[in-house]
């Protein structure tokens, strides 16, 4: 393709990761990948591994995603801001809202990726799989030929790093009772928080920039983190590294982040040994008799890991989405979200079936739930209870306790009597403090107990709540270093 002088970005773009509007000159000296895609687009979602190792490759790069609201769907549209920050991402975002900037480039379809060099000319445009292997020797080239000129700006372009006590979209919740330490997956900032009862900060884990980089507590690097568990005799903490779909571990002795499981790409696999096999967003783990147990979202399935020869396999589910009961492998599960041991059974929170599952002695069984379609808000005995969409549980005292995500709800579930009761949250989407049944949470998607009380990541309000079950109120952490 003959170099041609890229067309300047229109001046009545919104732009999202950037202080101000962006324009082509203001890019010259860098290479420049513009991404043109959607949200909602399941190739594209395909190819996120690919440009984030070519961000990794070539720290100079400058990727801008360009997205046309006709294209996406309502709830993304009606909230750009927030649809970038749930995505994770960093790089520019412009919205192409008359999509001229879709024409000026004879951009037809998505995915389509146009390299721009640092002369601001468009040297190559695709729109096929296998990103990486084809642009990255590109733009090696370019950077060794303007280099040699003078011509590349060695600065990065940055959107500013979050405050410490900020947190985003925090998913997880993990307890060590013994140190009195709160765990918490702050997803939206690819990073883990340690905090005390009191929200002190005592460490952050992870540099805070999308990556998948094992090293120290300020080095490594996560990608929308979720689920964690503290293993409080081993001083370690295993995070489900969900945009990675890799198995982390957190080493205190040592201070050092290392993957354990999973290759960075999620396939389907059989299982084998941890960092040979591929694993498929993991959101959530539990530990029981010498095994890391995996809620495994994207393969709709439970896995687990032997700790002491690291070997990783399927362990319930057929891997079809579904809501079946039976023996392990004939079970069928839908999107598994979260799960918890009582110390004999495992418990999931079936997201997509909007349900409740036990394993116990080689068999799956509902407790909760009725059809992925058949969801809403009942409390009464488990067989009728309805719940909706939930993404976190938790165990203590002969009850699991549920964050009942889609109704904006923490839920008690006896495990001897049956019942299903709301025990925070009027259902309403909110942020309000008080009695805990006037109180409004928004999305909660993970809790733990530490020293009677529960502590939510209240997902959608981007802080953690803390439901005291002995007063019946609910109050917001103040996170503080």
């Amino acid at each position: 393709m003959t170099p041609i002088a890229a067309p300047d970005f229109p001046p009545d773009l919104e732009w999202h990761n950037v202080d101000r509007p962006s324009v082509v000159r203001d890019l010259t000296g860098r290479v420049v990948l513009l991404s043109f895609l959607t949200f909602t687009c399941s190739n594209c979602m395909r190819l996120a591994p690919d440009l984030r190792r070519l961000e990794e490759r070539h720290p100079g790069l400058v990727v801008v995603e360009v997205h046309y609201p006709g294209f996406e769907s309502a709830a993304v549209a009606g909230n750009f801001r927030e649809a970038v920050r749930r995505a994770g991402l960093e790089h520019p975002v412009a919205i192409d809202r008359e999509r001229r900037l879709w024409q000026a480039f004879g951009i037809q379809d998505w995915p389509t990726f146009v390299l721009i060099d640092p002369g601001g000319n468009v040297v190559g445009k695709t729109a096929a799989e296998g990103l990486y292997g084809r642009l990255s020797p590109k733009i090696d080239r370019m950077t060794v030929e303007f280099g040699a000129q003078g011509l590349i700006e060695r600065g990065q372009l940055s959107p500013g790093a979050a405050r410490e006590t900020d947190l985003y979209r925090p998913g997880k919740i993990a307890a060590d009772n013994v140190g009195m330490r709160l765990f918490i997956s702050d997803t939206g900032h690819h990073r883990i928080v340690v905090a005390g009862a009191d929200g002190k900060i005592l460490e952050t884990i992870g540099s805070g920039a999308a990556g998948n980089t094992d090293g120290s507590f300020g080095e490594a690097g996560f990608y929308l983190p979720e689920g964690l568990i503290f293993d409080e005799e081993e001083s370690v903490l295993y995070v489900a590294d969900t945009g990675n779909h890799t198995i982390r571990r957190v080493s205190w002795t040592e201070r050092e982040v290392a993957t354990i499981a999973g290759t960075g790409l999620a396939a389907p696999s059989p299982g084998g040994p941890g960092t040979e096999t591929a694993l498929n967003a993991p959101r959530d783990l539990a530990l029981l008799g010498g095994h890391l147990y995996i809620a495994m979202a994207g393969a709709n399935q439970i896995w687990r890991m032997d700790l002491a020869t690291r070997e990783v396999e399927p362990y319930a589910g057929s891997g079809r989405e579904g809501l079946a009961d039976g023996p392990l492998g004939k079970a069928a599960f839908t999107g598994p979200a979260s799960i918890v041991t009582d110390g004999e059974a495992l418990y999931i929170a079936d997201s997509g079936a909007s349900a409740i599952r036990r394993i116990k002695r080689g068999m799956v069984e509902t407790r909760i739930g009725h059809a992925p379609d058949d969801f809403g808000d009942l409390d009464t005995i488990a067989r009728m209870a309805r719940i909706h969409h939930p993404t976190g549980i938790a165990y203590r005292d002969g009850s699991l306790y549920i964050a009942d995500t889609g109704n904006n709800k923490i839920k008690q579930f006896d495990l001897e009597t049956g019942w299903v009761l709301t025990r925070a949250g009027d259902g309403d989407r909110g942020d309000r403090d008080g009695l805990s049944g006037d109180a409004r949470l928004n999305e909660p998607g993970g809790l733990a107990d530490l020293g009677g009380l529960w502590y939510i990541a209240d997902t959608g309000n981007h802080t953690v709540r803390v439901y005291d079950p002995v007063h019946h109120v609910v109050s917001t952490l103040t996170l503080w270093k």
